[in-house]
């Protein structure tokens, strides 16, 4: 099972994490969604929820949303998401989907709309490095070169990187990490970078890939951690080491300070 939520994009800031590391981190602002529709496997073959989220104007609906949301007796949504869930008898019609849903978890996906760039070039778009500034290149400083090859194959095949429209795409970014969830303000630090622009809409998921991987944070805390013990085990080591050569030092000082016995002479012995 793997509810969703959308969220609005706010911008960027810092997080600190307990180890005192700085990490930049992406704010979402989350809408609680409404289920509009319980999706039962007898009528359609699978069980589902549809998800409402967001605020719409009644004049932007057509009057076959109109009619739908009147039949629900619910207030129009403007995003409809459909989840698909093993069991659906734990969620009713007109229940909210919050935060709490990513209470637990450490890793998300997301999914929005790249900022749009417009006609674009390939040195911009696919990093290229372009033609010679000298030596016979004229007015093509920018270009991308030869697009296909001679006679044979004698085409440009599909998908060549070539100039053209870049951005406003919808684009998926898997794996990132939950920094911090403010359920009180509803708000999802992530770390890094998210695409879209500012007030984007973004589409949270629970990750498909890093479900038990430990965190970024909790790795530093337990590295730390480590590096802590290993210090105090070399102090240890180090005092233990002290200690051992205080004490040969000591037994030295000691037998110095015994007075030696009496060697019996060669006359005492031929006495005997």
């Amino acid at each position: 099972m793997r509810l969703g939520l959308v969220g609005k994009k706010i911008g960027m800031t810092q997080k600190f994490y307990e180890s005192g590391e700085a990490v930049p981190v992406t704010v979402l602002q989350v809408e609680p969604g409404k289920i509009v529709e319980v999706i039962e496997k007898d009528k359609r073959g699978y069980s589902a929820l549809l998800v409402g989220y967001g605020h719409i104007k009644s004049s932007k609906l057509t009057k076959s949303m109109k009619g739908f949301y009147a039949k629900k007796s619910l207030e129009a949504k403007k995003f409809l998401k459909e989840y698909r869930v093993e069991n659906t008898e734990e969620f009713k019609a007109g229940s909210d989907v919050t935060l709490d849903i990513l209470k637990d978890k450490k890793y998300v996906d997301i999914r929005s709309k790249t900022i749009g760039k417009g006609f674009a070039g390939v040195m911009k778009r696919w990093n290229f490095g372009g033609l010679r500034a000298t030596h016979g290149v004229s007015v093509s400083h920018r270009s991308h070169g030869s697009t296909g090859q001679r006679q044979d194959p004698g085409k440009v095949f599909k998908g060549k990187k070539m100039a053209g429209h870049m951005g406003d795409k919808f684009r998926t970014m898997q794996g990132l990490e939950i920094v911090e969830a403010d359920l009180v303000n509803n708000l999802l630090y992530l770390r890094g970078s998210v695409p879209g622009s500012k007030n984007a809409y973004v589409e949270i998921t629970e990750a498909v890939k890093k479900k038990n991987k430990s965190s970024v944070q909790e790795r530093l805390v337990s590295y730390f951690a480590d590096l802590e013990t290993s210090k105090t085990d070399k102090k240890d080591k180090k005092n233990i080491a002290k200690e051992a050569k205080a004490l040969e030092k000591a037994e030295k000082l000691a037998a110095k300070e015994k007075p030696a016995e009496a060697v019996p002479s060669t006359e005492e012995v031929k006495k005997d």
